[in-house]
């Protein structure tokens, strides 16, 4: 038999608002939304009171304005929610090394070596809760079982409730005692179980099954039958509680990239080709904060009708620069007619091995020429030639912030603009209900 293990699910409560609220604790009590305040915007987190009127992440902008007009809308800070995510997982670091980051804001912690130190799983939660509330003043809701799974849904179900009365503010942390699985998973929408999503749940409720125990009860054979043997034997094995899946210290990064969606669209190459040297410098950084160069980029277009289109490029070495990438990018960008209008660049890089070699402070220009002479050189000529001021550019950044420094090349008639500041549409509409 299995050694048992403890397994936490810790999930930060709305946590880009939670974050923007310490900064406005005016509005404590109201509605907000964080995310693109404009036409194009999407939302990409709601408070609770927001949550209310029916808004959640994901949606429209102009959507969520309808729901709740009311709404305080703010365009969020990228940056400023990785810095305290950090923050938060130097406070998991305290109670064991064994985490598994998910995303910014929530991360699985396998506990099991740590009980005998802290306490038992349900101690610990509440320890991890109640430090990063009195060290962060940020909320967040902890999940204990024995597996994965059944902690980030216990999680979930330990997360406040909005509710027509108010809010309702739920377990806090919530521990799924071993042998209680069952009567704890099988009452819950099918839709609870990972790889259920709307074509599946179609599927399902066509064979009346609604409840996870009513999929256990079709058995796996109608299952397999129904949905395809490998989805239906995970699904089967999942509704009976069987998940035995480690908590991973390392995950494989696939890729970087970054996009933005713009408030006008961009109809020609010269300012099309300004936003990819500040998405490649913003890519650039990351790429080398991970001591990797990459073989392949990728050049993402959505024109004004949504047609989307992706152009991938492998050059002849690796690349960990901004100038090379923008270089290597270049033959992409000249197939590209912006004339019909560009509502959203992409770049993203993949493929990732050691830099070959470590990539002057001379800054690269918008028309594909410096002092270097960058439009004649090749990629591997800039990857050389740009390893030290890439290099310098990192440590200024560092120490002084991602603002300190920046390419000439990306400023535009209204100065630098914040690769990043708000990935979630453009915010620059405002309103009665919205700040900056």
């Amino acid at each position: 038999m299995a050694e048992s293990h403890t397994i936490l699910h810790v999930d930060m409560d709305a946590f880009f608002v939670s974050v923007e609220m310490r900064r406005h604790p005016e509005l404590i009590g109201q509605p907000v939304v964080v995310g693109g305040a404009g036409s194009r915007g999407v939302v990409a987190a709601a408070n609770y009171e927001a949550r209310r009127y029916g808004v959640f992440s994901a949606m429209s902008s102009s959507k969520a304005r309808r729901l709740c007009p009311q709404a305080v809308f703010l365009s969020g800070d990228y940056g400023e929610y990785a810095k305290v995510s950090t923050q938060v997982h130097a406070i998991f670091m305290q109670f064991t090394p064994f985490i598994e980051p998910i995303a910014l804001d929530e991360a699985f912690l396998d506990v099991t070596g740590s009980t005998h130190l802290f306490g038992d799983g349900t101690a610990i939660g509440w320890k991890i809760k109640e430090q990063i509330h009195n060290e962060l003043e940020l909320p967040c809701s902890v999940g204990v079982a024995t597996s994965k799974f059944i902690a980030k849904l216990a999680s979930k179900k330990a997360k406040p409730v909005p509710t027509s009365g108010g809010i309702d503010q739920g377990h806090g942390v919530l521990r799924i005692e071993p042998g209680e699985e069952l009567s704890f998973l099988h009452p819950l929408p099918v839709q609870s179980l990972w790889g259920v999503g709307p074509a599946t749940l179609v599927k399902l409720e066509r064979l009346g099954v609604s409840q996870v125990g009513d999929l256990v009860a079709l058995g796996e054979e109608t299952l397999v039958r129904a949905v395809g043997k490998a989805h239906g034997r995970h699904l089967f094995a999942l509704a009976n509680g069987i998940d035995e899946r480690s908590v991973k210290t390392e995950r494989d990064l696939k890729s970087i990239g970054h996009e933005e969606t713009f408030s006008h669209d961009i109809t020609d190459r010269e300012s099309m080709r300004r936003e990819i040297v500040r998405l490649a410098d913003a890519v650039s950084s990351r790429l080398r904060a991970h001591e990797s160069a990459a073989r392949t980029l990728q050049l993402k277009i959505r024109y004004s009708n949504f047609e989307t289109i992706t152009r991938s490029i492998t050059p002849g070495s690796p690349i960990a620069s901004a100038p090379a990438m923008v270089k290597a990018l270049d033959p992409l960008l000249e197939k590209i007619d912006p004339s019909i209008g560009v509502r959203l660049i992409g770049v993203s890089v993949s493929g990732f091995v050691e830099p070959v070699e470590q990539l002057s402070l001379l800054d690269f220009g918008g028309d594909g020429s410096d002092e270097l002479g960058n439009a004649n050189r090749t990629t591997a000529d800039l990857e050389r030639d740009w390893s030290p001021a890439s290099q310098a550019v990192d440590e200024i950044r560092e120490k002084f912030g991602r603002g300190a420094i920046s390419p000439a090349s990306s400023l535009s008639v209204n100065g630098r603009r914040e690769l990043g500041h708000s990935p979630w549409g453009p915010g620059e509409e405002k309103s009665g209900h919205a700040l900056p």
